[in-house]
């Protein structure tokens, strides 16, 4: 479905080329060349999804990503030359919906973006069954079930597997989701984060391929693969 984007980048030859390949996929677009022109356009032209650059002139763009999405529900999408894996997860823990590192392929880009954009619109219908392949977990009955039958499920393994949900198909930081499914316990760490996702993989993938539901984003942290 079309949308309207708003690409805030610096470079104009970055944002002849996302015009070009997002007009051409039938999307409308404004631009933004730093912060400030960001806002100001966000605010007027109420953009479906927002690309944006890290490294402005004026600021620093994990400065935007709060400011963005407190202007209403829209997907922001970081697309930035900044590799380092402390970057992607500010980004991601200050409310990006994905982080994608410059130079970029368009098609990858295009393909997360849809992803984005389709999650972003189910959840405005506010669906309490979250669906991928043939598991479905129910939020509001905290039931899980593959193929119809009913899988049991650990209290922290459903609640690692609920933040997920909770955002599918994007990546979740290890940090919020420990944060979920540890709350306030004592010493929670990242270990224990890998053994229930472990336990996880083998309550709900076999026979198939282990990560095809759980995928692991190294460094970063987790998220839930949607498909069909």
């Amino acid at each position: 479905m079309p949308a309207t984007i708003l690409v805030v980048d610096d470079e104009v030859a970055i944002r002849r080329l996302l015009r070009n390949t997002l007009e051409q996929a039938g999307h409308q677009v404004v631009e933004a060349r730093d912060g400030r022109e960001a806002l100001a356009r966000a605010a007027a032209d109420h953009p479906d999804a927002v690309l944006l650059d890290l490294g402005l002139p004026d600021r620093d763009g994990l400065s935007l990503i709060p400011l963005l999405r407190g202007q209403g529900e829209r997907v922001v999408l970081v697309v930035s030359a900044r590799e380092a894996t402390e970057e992607k997860v500010a980004a991601l823990d200050l409310g990006a919906d994905d982080y994608v590192t410059k130079p970029f392929d368009s098609e990858e880009l295009l393909a997360r973006l849809r992803v984005a954009l389709r999650h972003a619109r189910a959840a405005e219908a506010a669906p309490r069954i979250v669906k991928t392949g043939d598991l479905a977990i129910d939020l509001d009955r905290r039931l899980v079930t593959r193929s119809g039958e009913e899988q049991h499920l650990t209290r922290k393994e459903y609640d690692v597997l609920a933040m997920l949900a909770r955002h599918p198909g994007r990546v979740v930081t290890h940090d919020r989701i420990i944060d979920a499914a540890w709350g306030g316990d004592e010493d929670p760490r990242i270990d224990y984060l890998r053994i229930v996702v472990r336990n996880l993989r083998q309550k709900l993938e076999a026979p198939q391929p282990v990560g095809s539901v759980i995928a692991n984003e190294l460094g970063v942290g987790y998220r839930l693969r949607m498909e069909g």
